[in-house]
């Protein structure tokens, strides 16, 4: 038996090494984001030739995974003989119905290839500039590709490609790349604005391939009727929530209520909470230290050693959110920091924007989000998940966005509900609590609204009245979603998708072993990297 089994996993680990080496070649830019740089100097494939190769090459590789003896298999192998045929399936299925390359002109940036050599000291500055000018001096060309793959595109692609653009640009300046390959940059932004008025694409995916693009995005069990309608009831059930809180909130600060209860502490909170451009990182600074004592004072989980520098986010990444945890990939190596990139307003934007989006993002908020962002969310769970103990180079390779925004989802509830707040006060507890919720229904108003855009035809009218009105966004806040929504397709679900599993899962596990603290339940899940939640219940048993 033993032998049969080692013959089994020999054939597996051989064809999934073949896998991913085949998908680093095929995008180097995702190889040095995880952590492989053996294709540092290189750029990605999104030719149709190459997209085309690649998916039968996929045929090739799924017809070899079916042919593996999985009998022979130990559990842990199973599953990640699926986390592989999953990827597979998903990107064969992205070649062939989705096509992006074809239609996405936001493919063909190679700003993030750059940026991603620049940003940690992986290695000797020396070799990172050779890796650097390795792939600027590849840039026209693949500008050349993109013209001749691109057809039709949709207006808010190509709009949003032309602004990213202007940021590459930027960027490269600031290198003193040669005039050849800036005048390329130059001629792929005058091209695309020549396309524009032809840019007549729809960016609905429509409700047959977006089921296919939600069923490989969350690689969970869930109909798209089916999770619109788990959305719905879930707003309903945060909806009350909030209401109740808002009232003892109002009461508690002796606020007269004028207007809508939510509305009117969510604005309270606000006015009491303020931040400005110079006060921001200090504030997030302060709550990542708040959240990590808390976490530890309460023996939640594990807090591992983590090097996390908060830094300024550069400015072609800001606008969308006040902060985002930049991790190292999970097959770093390196000894390299975490980054949590603090977004100030960006400088263009008016008075009346900026204050708006300081109300959305004020000082209480500004802990929920680091609560998600950092300590016990995104910083901790990877950092966790690359030092794993039961971790592989597939599970490693194809680890799952719906855990790991599940988790930090899950990571805001647990510390709210065990009295986090960023005063030691009835008030600031609840002002905290309030604004967790509202994450919440924000969460769950994403998927409602990527369901909405992409299979139900919903109007641009319809999506900002329930963002305003559900979710208590700020007008600006709720603009930049709707543009996301149509720019993207079955990312916005992996929010709620993955709260409900990883809540489910660890609910579960507390049934299996109530004599378990949390600490030593959330522990044990994070050492198996960031595997879908339905593959993390095999490898646990459930």
């Amino acid at each position: 038996m033993s032998d049969l089994t080692s013959s089994a996993q020999q054939d597996f680990n051989l064809i999934a090494s073949r896998v991913i080496r085949d998908a680093f070649a095929m995008d180097p830019v995702k190889a040095t984001w995880m952590g492989e740089h053996s294709f540092d100097s290189e750029l990605p494939d999104f030719t149709a030739i190459g997209q085309e190769e690649f998916a039968h090459r996929i045929e090739g590789y799924l017809t070899a995974l079916d042919a593996v003896d999985d009998i022979e298999l130990e559990l842990s192998d199973l599953v990640d003989l699926e986390i592989l045929r999953a990827f597979l399936t998903k990107t064969h299925f992205d070649i062939q119905h989705v096509a992006p390359h074809t239609w996405n002109p936001m493919l063909w940036n190679p700003g993030t290839a750059i940026h991603l050599l620049l940003s940690r000291d992986f290695a000797q500055l020396d070799e990172r500039m050779a890796n650097v000018a390795a792939r600027c001096a590849k840039i026209p060309a693949f500008f050349e590709q993109a013209r001749a793959t691109l057809r039709e595109m949709p207006a808010i692609h190509c709009e949003t490609a032309i602004d990213q653009l202007e940021g590459t640009k930027v960027l490269l300046e600031s290198l003193a790349c040669d005039r050849h390959v800036m005048d390329s940059v130059e001629h792929q932004i005058e091209w695309l604005k020549d396309q524009l008025p032809l840019a007549q694409r729809s960016p609905r995916m429509g409700s047959e391939t977006y089921a296919g693009i939600l069923w490989h995005s969350l690689d969970a069990e869930s109909s798209v009727q089916d999770l619109l309608a788990s959305a719905n009831e879930h707003l309903d059930h945060v909806s009350a929530q909030m209401l109740r809180v808002a009232h003892e909130y109002l009461a508690e600060s002796g606020v007269k209520l004028l207007g809508e209860p939510v509305a009117a502490a969510l604005e309270h909170i606000a006015q009491n909470a303020p931040v400005t451009d110079s006060t921001l990182l200090a504030e997030v600074y302060s709550a990542v230290e708040a959240a990590r004592a808390f976490t530890i004072e309460h023996d939640l989980v594990t807090v591992p050693e983590i090097d996390v520098e908060v830094i300024e986010m550069p400015e072609i990444h800001r606008g969308v959110a006040v902060a985002y945890c930049d991790s190292p990939g999970p097959l770093e190596s390196a000894n390299v920091p975490t980054f949590v990139a603090v977004s100030p307003a960006p400088e263009h934007w008016t008075s009346e924007r900026k204050v708006s989006f300081y109300r959305e993002y004020n000082a209480v908020q500004i802990h929920d989000l680091t609560i998600h962002e950092a300590i016990p969310g995104h910083v901790l769970q990877l950092a966790a998940a690359n030092q794993g103990s039961q971790q592989s180079l597939t599970r490693r390779f194809g680890f799952s966005g719906t855990f790991v925004e599940g988790w930090a989802i899950y990571a805001e509830e647990l510390l709210i509900s065990h009295g986090y707040a960023p005063e030691p006060t009835k008030l600031s507890a609840l002002a905290v609590t309030l604004q967790q919720l509202k994450m919440q229904a924000r969460m769950t108003i994403n998927t409602i609204l990527d369901i909405g855009v992409h299979a139900q035809d919903m109007s641009e009218e319809q999506a900002m009245n329930l963002m305003l009105t559900r979710g208590f966004q700020e007008e600006g806040e709720a603009v930049g979603k709707w543009r996301r929504a149509l720019l993207t397709a079955g990312q916005l679900p992996t929010y709620f998708v993955g709260y409900k599993e990883v809540s489910s899962l660890i609910g579960d596990l507390q049934l299996l072993h109530p004599d378990w603290s949390l600490r030593q339940i959330h522990d044990l899940i994070l050492q198996f990297g960031s595997p879908s939640p339905r593959h993390l219940r095999t490898l646990l048993g459930l």
